[in-house]
């Protein structure tokens, strides 16, 4: 699952990793714990006690400008890639995501996911794609589905935002999954290689919700870290969406 990391060629430059063809492969679901709620102190040992029940790690980066907030960068991505061969699911919550994408993909981020909100976009997942990582794009719970309709076919993830971004702990905003249907219908009508991200609020009572509606990424923050045994509320969670599918 985990792509080789860059090698730096010489000061300055990136060797882009080799890219692989986009297939389509047939729905499933997949967990993605936030590190943004695990313990920064213990990081490494948090995602131990998860890796065997999840299928990769979702890292927000925030800089105090796009949202108020300041979280991790690349160098913990760094750190992170030196302790677990999961897949390191990087969005960019910031407001100049031309500036990092390069320091991202060197640092091992084998998805780099930037919002449509800030602009740019075409130049943005063209950037990204070169670096050899797969490309996602993400909009604000009251951003209209229409700013990311025409670039469904150029991209691997549409993480669909549930929460207003920079702040862990908010409720799931249910309203956002007209948005994830809509995906869905023109994914599946296009047979495109995207999959659906959710994140925000995500917890086992809602789980099926966001699966029945055309979710295949789950990101869960506390309801994961925030529980006693993370592996178990990921592996609760894994069951309850999977069941709104069908057998």
């Amino acid at each position: 699952m985990t792509p080789t990391a860059p090698r730096s060629t010489e000061p300055g430059t990136i060797e882009p990793r080799r890219i692989e063809p986009r297939r389509i492969e047939p729905r499933r679901i997949k967990i993605a714990p936030s590190i943004l709620a695990a313990d920064v102190a213990h990081l490494a040992d948090d995602v131990d006690r998860v890796a065997a029940d999840v299928d990769l790690l979702h890292v927000d980066a925030m800089d105090g400008h796009y949202v108020p907030n300041l979280s991790i960068g690349p160098p913990v991505v760094a750190s992170l890639r030196k302790a677990t061969d999961l897949y390191l699911d990087c969005h960019l919550m910031v407001a100049d995501p031309g500036s990092l994408l390069e320091m991202f993909a060197a640092a091992g981020a084998d998805g780099i996911t930037v919002h449509v909100e800030v602009g740019d976009t075409t130049s943005l997942l063209d950037r990204i794609r070169a670096l050899g990582c797969r490309v996602g794009l993400t909009l604000e719970p009251a951003t209209p589905f229409s700013a990311v309709e025409p670039f469904l076919d150029r991209i691997d993830t549409l993480l669909v935002m549930s929460v207003q971004t920079g702040f862990g702990g908010q409720a799931f905003m249910p309203e956002v999954l007209d948005k994830v249907r809509a995906a869905r219908a023109l994914i599946d009508d296009g047979a495109l290689a995207c999959e659906i991200e959710i994140d925000g609020g995500i917890k086992e009572h809602n789980a099926a919700e966001a699966a029945a509606a055309g979710v295949d990424i789950l990101v869960a923050g506390t309801a994961i870290f925030g529980r006693p045994d993370p592996a178990a509320a990921a592996r609760e969670i894994r069951a309850n969406a999977l069941a709104a599918l069908g057998p």
